[in-house]
């Protein structure tokens, strides 16, 4: 009987022992702000688990032993805590962290991306993201508060290339590329491509955005078809505990006005932000040559999001409606009804946007996404119009697992876009519909503390042009602290489309349906090498990036002439191939910033063994910009930028040309007022080159290349309440 007893007294001790395990649950936030941070990463020791935070700044550790362990939690651009704590905890009890913001020289680059899918940082991850946000994304949203090209224009590699010299279109080029070889992104779903693509860049106001991304180069293992020259994601912002409201009112000396408001606000576990605007201007003809350099145009916007965060599942769903007038052309027919060329476009874009993300375990979730867009533009010209109907779709699932040494993406998607045309009587009807389906897989793998690998492969298949396979390496070398390089390539393809730019010079008169028998993918190589190094002397800051690039893309779609006077998109026999380097330097010194940076572009195409020289690639650009600021009370800045003479599509060569800008802004607690003196040299193509040909009843447009808006001065109020 003793025995028993001792025995029956082993089980129960060695079962209560079994089940002496606990939870350990940490709320992550920034100290000043209060505002939950996501990513932020947390390590037990010696447990030897690592997980990551949800969108709540949640981390949860299940099933622990009960023991003494300490706690390391981590994120950029914060210094780390560790915490010595002991399980069990008491009951129900929540431990909160503050972290405290670095210095801004010490924090610089380090932010979380999320055009990578991973939860790494810029210094961390191989894909080399170049991220404006912060104080870079209100100075830029200052000088063009209407729409994101300001944004983007300035950055090295980067040219926001207009496309209309009456509409005032424009397409993204990165290195030299054609626009619709850069894909555009928001928040991660593509709802900007195909029909959209050239006024895109235009009904885009920055007020609500938190940060832009660019990935330059080949990303289409990340994000299928169209991401060959790179992509640009523009990331919104989202609720805090702390309420947002914000009003911007601009006004320009070229008629422009522009009003937007943002409110953003959590409460508890539902969430809440709307965006709306409205943004004009009246018909400018600063050269007065009886064409517009701005169109008229009236574009209201309104963007509401609601957002749910239950333990481990976070979601959100909102919609998009923009409706936008726009007619550029004669100064005549504008404003008295006369005579001229005129070019009229009516929009309506109505998107939604879906998501959702389940918490699996620590370090893994699964998510879901889901979009869905219907874009309808009817243009008109002097006796010919196009009027269609775009409807695309946007579905993906992935799993995501964080580790200590590596990172896991899985994922499907299933994009479909479909385009019906209204008969007009000359064209032939261009409709079509694709469909394409994709499989993908990447893993960022640290194999030493100081070397990450980053490996990506993709497979689509389009319904109407095959498959095609995408592999994607790319790596990471941390030679010293101050010290890293990058190295890495990837294949791109892009399905045939009638939407490119020089489509949109034609406003798609006499242009043919893609013949879907003969036309093939357009398929790229692109291989990317950078050096990053980062010092400091004294108090004077200082950061060096040199970006060497090359991009091979085969059989790219070309618009030829045919019987007739109709002309098709082909694919060329040759290939475009593009080289170059980038310099970025950056300078700090007390309450200065000098930015510094040199573009060398070669882009060249090679068709039916001759040589020539791209049309509309500067070989050499320039960009410098000097801001002085005192934190929250004042902000100076002045620009200077340089692009060199470009090829036109005519054979004939641009002007080389300078642009200039001052911008100035003073802050106080609840408001600021800015103004920004934009082209203050009065640059203009109609200075010094034509704009079109002929007379103004029937024109013929030559190529922008330069701005054709001149001096044009903008201020405004923000309100933050």
């Amino acid at each position: 009987m003793k025995h028993i007893i001792f025995a029956a007294l082993f089980l129960l001790v060695g079962s209560c022992a079994a089940n002496a395990q606990s939870t350990i649950k940490i709320i992550v936030q920034n100290s000043k702000t209060k505002e939950p941070l996501s990513a932020a990463t947390a390590k037990l020791i010696p447990f030897n688990k690592t997980a990551i935070a949800d969108s709540l700044g949640v981390i949860v550790f299940e099933k622990v032993p009960n023991g003494a362990y300490t706690l390391s939690i981590s994120y950029v651009g914060c210094i780390d805590q560790t915490i010595n704590i002991t399980t069990p905890l008491i009951s129900d009890t929540t431990l909160h962290v503050l972290m405290e913001e670095i210095e801004e020289e010490e924090e610089e680059e380090d932010v979380i991306v999320t055009a990578t899918r991973i939860s790494r940082t810029i210094t961390n991850t191989p894909t080399r993201t170049e991220v404006i946000s912060g104080e870079e994304l209100t100075e830029k949203g200052n000088m063009k508060p209407g729409d994101i090209r300001m944004l983007l224009n300035e950055s090295t590699g980067i040219q926001t290339q207009q496309t209309s010299a009456t509409s005032f279109n424009a397409g993204i080029r990165i290195q030299g590329l054609d626009g619709r070889y850069t894909q555009l992104l928001r928040d991660g779903y593509p709802m900007y491509g195909g029909f959209a693509s050239s006024l895109s860049l235009l009904q885009i106001a920055p007020l609500d955005l938190k940060q832009v991304e660019v990935i330059k180069g080949a990303a289409s293992t990340l994000f299928g078809g169209g991401a060959i020259a790179g992509l640009v994601n523009l990331v919104s912002k989202t609720p805090t505990d702390n309420r947002e409201l914000n009003f911007l009112s601009n006004e320009t000396t070229a008629g422009g006005i522009d009003l937007s408001g943002f409110y953003s606000e959590k409460y508890g576990k539902v969430g809440l932000t709307v965006f709306t605007s409205r943004n004009s201007n009246r018909a400018f003809d600063p050269a007065a040559i009886g064409l517009t350099a701005i169109p008229k145009f009236e574009r209201y916007t309104i963007n509401p999001r609601l957002f749910i965060y239950a333990n481990k599942t976070t979601a959100d769903v909102g919609v998009t409606f923009i409706s936008e007038n726009r007619t550029g052309g004669s100064m005549n027919y504008i404003n008295n009804n006369g005579n001229g060329f005129y070019e009229k476009n009516d929009t309506r874009r109505f998107t939604t946007q879906f998501g959702v993300t389940h918490r699996l375990t620590e370090s893994s979730n699964i998510q879901f996404k889901n979009s869905f867009s219907r874009f309808n533009r009817a243009l008109l010209i002097p006796n010919y119009f196009f009027d269609a109907l775009q409807q695309s779709s946007f579905s993906e699932l992935t799993w995501n697992k964080n580790g200590s040494n590596s990172d896991w993406v899985i994922g499907t998607n299933l994009v479909t876009e479909k385009l019906t045309e209204v008969p007009n009587g000359i064209d032939r009807k261009r409709d079509y519909h694709l469909n394409t389906f994709g499989v993908f897989i990447q893993n960022a793998w640290s194999v030493h503390e100081n070397i990450t690998i980053e490996t990506g492969l993709r497979g689509d298949y389009v319904n109407e042009f095959g498959f095609e396979l995408l592999p994607r390496i790319l790596t990471m070398i941390k030679i010293s602290p101050k010290l890293t390089t990058r190295i890495g390539g990837g294949f791109g393809y892009k399905p045939p489309t009638i939407f490119t730019e020089d489509a949109e010079r034609r406003q798609f008169s006499s242009i043919l349906p893609i013949d879907m028998i003969n036309a093939r993918n357009e398929r790229s190589k692109g291989l990317n090498w950078d050096i990053n190094y980062k010092t400091k002397f004294g108090d004077l800051g200082f950061s060096f990036n040199q970006l060497f690039f090359y991009t091979h893309l085969a059989r790219p779609l070309v618009l030829n002439n045919t019987a007739g006077f109709n002309l098709a998109f082909e694919n060329a026999n040759g290939s475009i191939d593009t080289k170059g380097m980038e310099t970025n330097i950056r300078l700090t010194y007390a309450d200065f910033k000098l930015f510094i940076g040199y573009t060398y572009t070669n882009a060249n195409t090679n068709f039916d063994n001759t040589k020539q020289w791209l049309p509309l690639t500067a070989r050499h650009r320039l960009n410098n910009v000097l801001m002085y600021e005192i934190e929250d009370k004042l902000k100076l800045g002045l620009e200077a930028y340089y692009f060199s003479k470009q090829r036109l599509s005519d054979g004939s060569f641009g002007k080389s040309y300078w642009i200039t800008g001052f911008m100035a802004e003073k802050l106080w607690e609840k408001w600021s007022v800015f103004i920004n003196f934009e082209n203050f040299t009065d640059t203009r193509q109609s200075k010094f080159d034509k704009v079109f040909t002929g007379t103004i009843q029937d024109p013929i447009f030559r190529d922008i290349y330069a701005p054709v808006d001149g001096f044009v001065i903008n201020g405004g109020i923000k309100i933050r309440l």
